[in-house]
């Protein structure tokens, strides 16, 4: 019983399986990364809060509990989980839906918002409903990712160019800046370049510098002793100082309703981004197995503690993850130093962040969101895939122009319209046989090495067989069948493909079978797997096509269709078995 709730706890709570194993050697690699993205964390967090339209401290609440819980229950033990830009941008958005009256209620719902995604997360992870993030293919991703980084970087020239716009929209934000371009504020534009440069600069120089760190301070110490004026540069201002107090968020059920469908989405696409990198994570350094259910419930309970400390919803962070293996972490001890840098920073450097441009945090997202856009993979796909590129295209232009939620919306659904349509027309081929062999293979693939016969088709039908492509099936079979012509006596369905056969699909092969016994042909089906067997002998169908006419190979069909030859007692036996009538499974 012991082990029993041993095992239990170190699943929930897998620190403490890895924490008794941890070893010296590890510790260089933990505290060095832990410093490192740590010091990244501060600069990012602040300009991911103003993605989010938040006071820039909250991004820094947002660094601390939630990076601190997730090193306790995260089966990866690597992710660098915080606030991050793609999130903050949907925050936003919804947010933004909303029109909230006043800060103080945009700030409550962005933290609701947090706790609300934390439950539906922590509910997802119990119900074991890890395997759904399988469902977002990588097209939607791509397509998602790269629309949401040009969204996010368009909505930061507004501090670039030292504009006053309110809006969230796309163009609107476009069109604003186009209007009021005469009204920049050079002294903004310029510090957000340089800072550009900065971090390019010092970024092709050594890649494992602190760039955002470095151009925060240069920026906050060049204001502070050369800006004569303070209201030439928008600043950041007061940032309070402190650690976050417990503080119950204020639930409004109409807003809870309103935020509803935002939440899921965020939830879904969270969970789906940190399941990704902790995968690539995974497979480049096989150390670890990391669980989609725990990881679900390691974010939500994240997000539901982080809430009750003004954490607005946070999730993995793509760089600052790299940035940790880079560094050599091992293990959650990296993010337990990271959450440290960014207490002490809570607690005793806050008040120098009060010179601190907003261009430069504009500058820091910038260069952050360009690594997001993908041109490779589109590429591949107009080459390879021309239907996922219209899947990724529609994806890109609908987050792009509609909206980041409406994005990923019409990207999933139209992934699994992708997906009716190939199920409902799936692949088949007509086989021949290769000659001088008992091969039979594509008749549009080998050309002259294949032979054919008038008495027989011999058709594959690549996918299961069901109410959506019954019809299909049906079409395709009796126009090849038609080609034929009058010699035609026999028709071999390779059935190796079908791995399911629904009951509006065995009424439509009994439809066949009658048929075709009608017109004096013999309908023979060849390599079913066990499962389909046992179909055909529950559904009855087996007493109107015939025991004798499963065959295991279509070399076996063809060799009967040809001498009428009977079958060795193995053959009668391995194409006939099923759970109707043998005990063998």
């Amino acid at each position: 019983m012991h082990s029993t709730f041993a095992v239990m706890y170190k699943r929930y709570f897998p620190i403490l399986d890895w924490l008794p194993k941890y070893k010296k050697s590890y510790l260089a690699g933990d505290f060095s990364a832990g410093i490192t993205v740590g010091i990244m964390l501060i600069p990012q967090g602040m300009a991911y809060a103003l993605i989010a339209g938040l006071p820039p401290i909250y991004g820094l609440y947002a660094a601390l509990v939630p990076n601190l819980i997730y090193a306790i229950t995260g089966s990866s033990r690597k992710l660098a989980v915080g606030p991050v830009a793609l999130d903050s941008l949907i925050v936003a958005s919804s947010l933004a839906a909303m029109k909230l009256s006043s800060l103080e209620d945009y700030i409550g719902m962005a933290v609701v918002l947090a706790l609300f995604v934390g439950a539906i997360q922590l509910i997802m992870g119990f119900m074991r409903l890890g395997f759904l993030s399988n469902f977002l293919s990588r097209p939607v991703v791509s397509g998602f990712t790269s629309a949401a980084a040009i969204v996010i970087a368009i909505s930061q020239l507004k501090h670039f160019f030292g504009l006053r716009i309110s809006t969230n929209n796309t163009l609107r934000t476009l069109q604003s800046i186009g209007s009021q371009i005469s009204e920049t504020n050079f002294y903004d534009l310029v510090i957000g370049i340089a800072a550009v440069l900065v971090i390019l600069g010092l970024k092709m120089l050594h890649r494992k510098l602190p760039a955002a760190m470095v151009v925060v301070v240069l920026s906050i110490v060049g204001i502070y002793f050369f800006m004569v004026n303070e209201t030439d540069v928008h600043i950041v201002g007061h940032v309070p100082k402190g650690l976050p107090a417990f503080q119950l968020p204020q639930l409004d059920t109409n807003l809870i309703i309103r935020a509803f469908p935002t939440a899921m989405a965020l939830a879904f696409i969270a969970f789906a981004e940190a399941m990704t990198i902790a995968k690539a994570v995974e497979e480049k350094d096989n150390e670890f197995y990391t669980d989609a259910n725990q990881e679900l419930r390691a974010l939500g309970a994240s997000n539901i503690i982080g809430s009750l400390f003004q954490s607005y919803p946070v999730n993995a962070g793509l760089s600052r993850t790299a940035v940790n293996v880079n560094e050599g972490a091992k293990t959650g001890v990296a993010s337990l130093v990271s959450v440290i840098v960014v207490g002490i920073t809570l607690l005793y450097l806050t008040p120098f962040f009060y010179y601190l441009p907003k261009s430069v945090l504009g500058a820091i997202i910038l260069v952050a969101v360009y690594g997001l856009i993908d041109l490779k993979y589109p590429k591949q796909l107009w080459r390879q895939r021309k239907d996922e590129f219209f899947l990724l295209l529609v994806t890109f232009l609908t987050t792009l122009l509609i909206g980041i939620s409406q994005g990923i919306i019409f990207g999933v659904l139209f992934s699994l319209l992708l997906l009716v349509n190939r199920t409902s027309r799936p692949h088949i081929a007509i086989l021949g046989r290769i000659k001088g062999t008992d091969y039979f293979k594509n008749v549009n693939r080998f050309g002259d090495d294949i032979e054919q016969f008038e008495d027989t088709l011999v058709l594959r039908f690549d996918g299961q067989l069901f109410f959506a492509n019954r019809d299909y099936f049906k079409s395709e079979l009796y126009k090849n069948i038609a080609h034929k012509g009058k010699e035609l006596k026999f028709v071999i369905l390779n059935a190796e493909a079908i791995n399911y056969i629904d009951s509006s699909a065995l009424n439509v092969l009994n439809q066949v079978v009658d048929d075709l016994k009608n017109k004096n042909i013999e309908l023979l089906i060849a390599g079913a797997i066990g499962p389909i067997r046992d179909i055909l002998f529950s559904s009855g169908l087996i007493s109107k096509l015939g025991t004798e006419n499963l065959f295991v190979r279509t070399s076996d069909a063809f060799e009967y269709c040809e001498n009428l030859s009977e079958k060795t007692a193995i053959q009668a036996k391995v194409s006939q078995q099923s759970k109707q009538n043998t005990s063998v499974t």
